[in-house]
Formats: C-alpha cells, sequence, structure tokens
C-alpha cells in the first residue's frame, strides 16, 4: 500500500467517540390445498363403540373442516343428537361451517358470539335440549359444537357427548400442530432460499459492476469458505495487509486476523463504545479513529458490530477503503440471514419445549425434534433457573442457552414469568451450570432446581413440577443459591408441597432443638453424628467411619444423645421422628449454621 499519498476518502473522528363471520362462511388457508378425501363411513353403532370408530375417522382426517364435518356428521355415536352448527377459529374469527342449519343460522350465530369462548345453553325451535360446546385443545379454544335434542339427554347420555367433544377437539389439535409444523418447515426452505438468492445476486452485481480484483478476490473466498467473521478478516488481511478485526456492538473482539493482537483483548468501556457508534453512525463511509480505520456492519440501520483495519501508519487508499465496505456489505447480509435462521430455530425450539412441559402427542412431538436437530428419544431432565437479579426475558433466556452450551448441554429452551426452563438430553453436572451462569451475570445469586431423569414424553410435565420443587426447596433453605437435584431431596420428596418451613423449623426444634443447642454451647456434634448414624442405617462401624472416630467415642456419643435429648433410639416411634428431623434439618433447614 506503499507509494505517492493520496487524499484518503474517509473522515476523521476525534479520539472520543373472537370476532364471529357473519357473513358466508370461509374456508381454512390450509384446505385448499388438500386433496378431496373419501367420505368416512359412519359408526353402525351408538355409545361407546361407535365412538370408537368416530375417533379413529377423526383422528386419521388430516384437515380442520374434515374434521369438523365429520364429528357434525356423525353426532349420532354419542346419543340422540342433532348438530345444529360448527365453528372453527381462524384468525381470530369463528368461521361457521358449511353444515350449518341455515333455518336458525343467525339466532344461533347470535348465541355462539354472546358465549364469548366459554359453553353455554342455545334454544332451538321444536328442540326441547341445546347447548354449544367449546372445542379446546393445548392452544386454546378451536371452535364451537352446537348441539340439540328432541329429548334431555340423560347422564350417561351427556357424558358420551362431553367424550366426542374431547376427542374432536384433540384431532383439531393434531390437525393445528401438524399445520403449524409444515408451515415452519416451509419459513425454513424460503429464508435458505432467500439467502442464496441474495449471494448470487451479489456475486452477480460483482460481475456486472467490474469490482476490482481485489474485492472480487474478497468475495470469492468469503463464499469458497460460506462467509462469517474469520473468513471476512482472513479475506480482508490478505488484501490490505492491514490486521483486520470484527467486534460485536459492545466492543467484544469475535474475529481477528493479522499481527499485534492484544492479549488479553481489552475490555470495552460502555459509555465510550457508545460514543464511538454514535460518531461513527453519523458519518458516510469508514471513519478513522485513532489507529483503526472503522466501518459500522448496520443492515437496515441496526448495528450488529463493527468492521475495522488497523492501520497505525496512516497507509489505507482509496482501495482499502473500497475492500473495507464491500467486506462490511458482504459480512452484513451474511450476519442478517445467519440472524434470521437463529431466530426463526430458537422459535422452533421454544414452541416444541413449551407443547412439551404442557403435554403433546409424541408423533408430532418427534416429528418436530427431528426438523430441529434434537433428540427427544433418549432421557431428558427439566432445568428450571433463577437468578435473583435478573428477569427472565429474552436476553436472560440467551444468556441460560450460552451458558449451557458452553458446559456441554445439549437441550431444548423457553421461558417462564420467573424463570427459564432447559429440557436437556442428559444429568446436568452438579455444579458446572451454575458457575458458567455465575460468569455470565457477574453474581452467583442464583438457583437451579433439576428433575429426574424422564423417560417419556408423557411425563415431562411432571418432571417439570419436580424440577420447580428442587429449586423450591433451594430457594427457601440457608443456602439459597446453587444446584438442587430432587432424585437428591430424600425425604423432602414426601412433606408435602406446600412452603410452611415456620412448621417444619417447629418439628426440627421439638425433637433436636436440645441437641443443637448442646452443639452450640459446647461446640459439639451431636445432631451431625445422629444424622450420619441413621444414614449408615445405625451400622456402629460405617457410622464410626463416616465421622473419623472410634467406635467406642460413637458408643458415648449415642449414650450422651439418649441422656440430652431424653430420647430413646431403641423406640420404634422416636427413632422414626429423630430420622425424619434430622433429614429436614440437613436437606430444609441447611444442616449446621
Amino acid at each position: 500500500m506503499s507509494g505517492s499519498r493520496t487524499h484518503s476518502p474517509y473522515h476523521r473522528c476525534p479520539d472520543r467517540a373472537g370476532r364471529l363471520s357473519r357473513g358466508s362462511a370461509r374456508r381454512h388457508p390450509m384446505a385448499a390445498r388438500r386433496q378431496p378425501r373419501p367420505p368416512v363411513r359412519a359408526p353402525a353403532d351408538r355409545g361407546p363403540r361407535g365412538l370408537m370408530a368416530l375417533s379413529r375417522a377423526l383422528l386419521d382426517t388430516p384437515d380442520e373442516d374434515g374434521i369438523l364435518r365429520l364429528a357434525m356428521d356423525h353426532m349420532v355415536a354419542a346419543g340422540p343428537y342433532r348438530a345444529e352448527a360448527g365453528y372453527l377459529k381462524v384468525g381470530g374469527d369463528l368461521v361457521p361451517s358449511p353444515r350449518n342449519r341455515q333455518p336458525h343460522a343467525l339466532a344461533v350465530g347470535r348465541r355462539v358470539r354472546e358465549l364469548a369462548g366459554q359453553d353455554g345453553s342455545v334454544t332451538v325451535a321444536g328442540r326441547t335440549w341445546g347447548r354449544a360446546l367449546g372445542l379446546r385443545g393445548p392452544g386454546g379454544l378451536h371452535g364451537y359444537l352446537v348441539v340439540t335434542s328432541r329429548s334431555r339427554p340423560t347422564e350417561a347420555e351427556r357424558s358420551l357427548l362431553a367424550l366426542l367433544v374431547r376427542l374432536t377437539a384433540a384431532a383439531l389439535s393434531v390437525a393445528f400442530a401438524h399445520r403449524r409444523q409444515r408451515e415452519d418447515a416451509l419459513e425454513l426452505r424460503r429464508l435458505r432460499e432467500e439467502r442464496t438468492a441474495l449471494q448470487r445476486r451479489l456475486i452477480s452485481v460483482v460481475a456486472e459492476l467490474g469490482y476490482e480484483r481485489a474485492v472480487h478476490a474478497l468475495m470469492a473466498d468469503v463464499a469458497a469458505s460460506g462467509g462469517g467473521d474469520e473468513a471476512v478478516t482472513r479475506a480482508l488481511h490478505g488484501l490490505t495487509g492491514l490486521p483486520a478485526l470484527v467486534e460485536d456492538r459492545f466492543g467484544r473482539l469475535r474475529s481477528w486476523t493479522g499481527p499485534s493482537r492484544p492479549i488479553p483483548y481489552p475490555e470495552p468501556d460502555p459509555v465510550r463504545q457508545d460514543e464511538m457508534l454514535h460518531a461513527v453512525a453519523t458519518e458516510t463511509g469508514p471513519v478513522r479513529i485513532r489507529d483503526r480505520l472503522i466501518t459500522l456492519i448496520r443492515p437496515r440501520g441496526e448495528i450488529l458490530g463493527v468492521l475495522a483495519l488497523v492501520d497505525a501508519r496512516d497507509e489505507a487508499d482509496e482501495h482499502t477503503v473500497f475492500a473495507l465496505e464491500h467486506a462490511a456489505a458482504s459480512l452484513a447480509l451474511e450476519m442478517t440471514h445467519l440472524r434470521n435462521l437463529a431466530e426463526t430455530e430458537l422459535r422452533l425450539h421454544r414452541e416444541l419445549a413449551d407443547d412439551l412441559l404442557a403435554g403433546t402427542d409424541e408423533p408430532s412431538a418427534y416429528a418436530r425434534s427431528e426438523a430441529v436437530g434434537h433428540d427427544l428419544h433418549r432421557s431428558h431432565y427439566i432445568v428450571v433457573v433463577q437468578w435473583s437479579n435478573r428477569t427472565p426475558d429474552d436476553s436472560f433466556a440467551q444468556t441460560v442457552g450460552r451458558a449451557a452450551s458452553a458446559v456441554g448441554m445439549r437441550s431444548l429452551l423457553t421461558r417462564r414469568s420467573d424463570h427459564v426452563v432447559l429440557i436437556a438430553d442428559e444429568r446436568p453436572h452438579a455444579r458446572a451450570l451454575y458457575e458458567a451462569l455465575a460468569r455470565e451475570t457477574g453474581t452467583r445469586s442464583g438457583t437451579i432446581g433439576v428433575s429426574a431423569p424422564s423417560d417419556s414424553l408423557n411425563d415431562i410435565p411432571h418432571h417439570y413440577q419436580e424440577a420447580q420443587r428442587a429449586m423450591d426447596v433451594r430457594r427457601h433453605s440457608r443456602e439459597h443459591y446453587g444446584t438442587t437435584f430432587f432424585d437428591e431431596l430424600g425425604l423432602y420428596r414426601i412433606l408435602g408441597p406446600g412452603n410452611d418451613y415456620r412448621e417444619l423449623e417447629t418439628f426440627v426444634d421439638e425433637w433436636l432443638g436440645q441437641l443443637i443447642d448442646y452443639d452450640s454451647r459446647h461446640h459439639a456434634a451431636m445432631v451431625e453424628t445422629l444424622s450420619r448414624y441413621f444414614d449408615c442405617g445405625g451400622n456402629y462401624d460405617e457410622t464410626a467411619e463416616s465421622l473419623a472416630i472410634h467406635r467406642s467415642t460413637l458408643r458415648y456419643r449415642l449414650q450422651r444423645i439418649r441422656d440430652i435429648s431424653g430420647n430413646d433410639l431403641a423406640n420404634v416411634e422416636d427413632r422414626l421422628n429423630l430420622q425424619v428431623a434430622t433429614r429436614v434439618w440437613k436437606i430444609v433447614l441447611g444442616g449446621p449454621g
């Protein structure tokens, strides 16, 4: 880059820088793309046998319109009923079925609209009994069935009708899940095709505009390597001979190619970083700040990072600037598409995790897990994370995800109102995730609960409760922060779901209070000795060995425990209560201290 000095084309900057559709019925948006199916044969029997045949037909029907039509046509399987109307919820509207009986359509429609999502009675001329029954699934209201009868149904007939409604709602939930899966797959495909089209268009523009050979080499190198930070800095350094680097918008180094890399890389100052970004953003083209030539990676106005060359000798000319600008443009495209793909993948992960925690059908869950690259056939552990100084928003969820990846956890992630949830495919290390999050957040004021292993997808909601229970026990113990495993809670699993820790303390004081006071006054370890004695099943040798004391010393302590507490270890009731008390003292109240 040496030679005659020309005017540099960059700027210099100082160092401090439920509406119901009332018209004609609309078809569901997916219905038009489906091939017509042969009509389903009506159940031959009423009652459970007829409903069993109908349930199979409902679950075999792939589209929502067909499911609703099938349920209306075969309402007789549940009893002496007639389907007056059916509605599907589409885009916030309740769309009437073409099978609705027209003489009563307006009145029935008004009544369903008044119910606002609830079940309720419906009056139809000539029919003694009528009800509007909501079709509900995990995602909320799917639609309505309006059913009438010439006579009041018996209790058995009501039960069969309720079963038919649940079967119809379940079939609709499966159809909705399948449609959402197809739409998500189409969206991922569209994003990949868009990314490929933009890359091809960029290569075409390079050829049409006759980019300089150096810039064309840069683009070719980036395209051949698949793009990314390292490919850009490597190619840019090769073109200019200057060290090239990429930072994120907060000033943390992502990639550096060339000599003189600072080790360790300086920790950014948030105030100075914001001043620098503002100074560069207000100018057109790269900006020189001290020894760096800086341009922003800024697609659509959003700053994603910084691309810079270290030019301590002020050697950069117009060719250097040209290469820097186009490298930044290439990197902006790549980062935008990677970000879009990452956001789509994250959304799919969260939706799958939410459905698993709420309970979902296994075939759909397995198919969706394959689409996002997660193996659900392994045993899974539910991990809940709560940090006292962090709101469980998207930012904290991303922090938890980074920490989990850093310690080798493969998991699905989602969040709730007060905690973040991981569905991990192996048992987490006792302290690794907690320590990684402590480093990420800068504080140790966090609590993690881990469930027992779940070998079935249907058990995940139950194990989610276990993880919450483990976290709750930790939060209310003396050691508020750290990781607690449900399968290590021991006795506390059966102490009930309440949080009456005052009552637990009273129980411990009743049975161990004198021993605790004695230990405090004499700096002794009578309660710990008793706890170890019970942990070892009353075996003298094992207990003495675990306490690193002689067998005779153990006998003396046990006799002192009898004398001090007034309780007899040979008495079955005393022994049980003392063992429970020592477990509560150790697990819930934190043991010594």
